[in-house]
């Protein structure tokens, strides 16, 4: 199964009490644990694949963008615009969230995809 999140965008500036980041959060509601796998794709780069997690049987995690690496120690880069691909053998559900504080008026952005 694969999910797409077209518009990803970590944002460097933070208003210094929050940090700007981005979350894909995932809930695995089967009774074994899941392998997430995400590639990154941008507008002028090759993609970035070997992002991988694992969520346990019926339990929720987050995943904060801004602290994932992949097998390679490559982090998600900031100030580039990206798109995240999903995959997983099992049926799961993705919420995608961005929180900027790059402003004084912060803005959340979220989708349950």
């Amino acid at each position: 199964m694969k999910w797409y999140i077209p518009d990803c965008f970590w944002h460097s500036k933070s208003n210094g009490v929050f940090v700007s980041h981005e979350a894909i959060c995932i809930l695995n509601t089967n009774d074994t644990p899941v392998k997430v796998n995400i590639t990154l794709y941008f507008e002028d780069r090759d993609k970035l694949p070997g992002y991988s997690v694992e969520v346990g049987a019926e339990r929720t995690l987050h995943i904060r963008m801004d602290q994932l690496k992949n097998t390679d120690g490559t982090p998600v880069p900031q100030d580039t615009p990206y798109a995240a691909v999903v995959e997983c053998e099992k049926n799961i559900t993705i919420q995608y969230t961005r929180v900027d504080t790059s402003q004084p008026e912060m803005a959340i952005a979220t989708a349950i995809i």
